[in-house]
């Protein structure tokens, strides 16, 4: 069996990376990031939580018919399917305004280092 596909990936040498995550613009954008995930987590888990609490309490609720067979507990269902989607698009585009260009900045400093 080769080795290349266990390999670690090639990292620059003689980067101190306790240093790195040590300084102010590293830990900035980690804060950045947990007040983004952080929430956005909690709060998908209360929406998911509040689903299933109601899919099993709330019987009457959930089988209330809206249009035809479609019911109160199957547009909450396909809604949990279209909140992951918009909690994916609004990560992917605070990552790309907030996170990245700060990510960006950290390795050319760190592999700028290295040239």
């Amino acid at each position: 069996m080769s080795q290349t596909n266990l390999e670690k990936p090639s990292e620059p040498d003689g980067v101190n990376w306790e240093e790195v995550q040590s300084t102010a613009e590293f830990q900035g954008l980690r804060r950045t990031l947990r007040n983004f995930v952080f929430p956005m987590t909690a709060l998908f888990l209360i929406w998911y939580l509040l689903y299933v609490i109601l899919a099993d309490y709330a019987h009457g609720f959930m089988a209330f018919k809206l249009v035809g067979n479609i019911n109160v507990g199957l547009v909450l269902g396909l809604l949990q399917f279209v909140s992951t989607f918009v909690i994916t698009g609004l990560y992917v585009r605070f990552a790309n305004r907030r996170l990245d260009p700060v990510a960006d900045r950290i390795r050319d400093e760190v592999e700028g280092d290295q040239k």
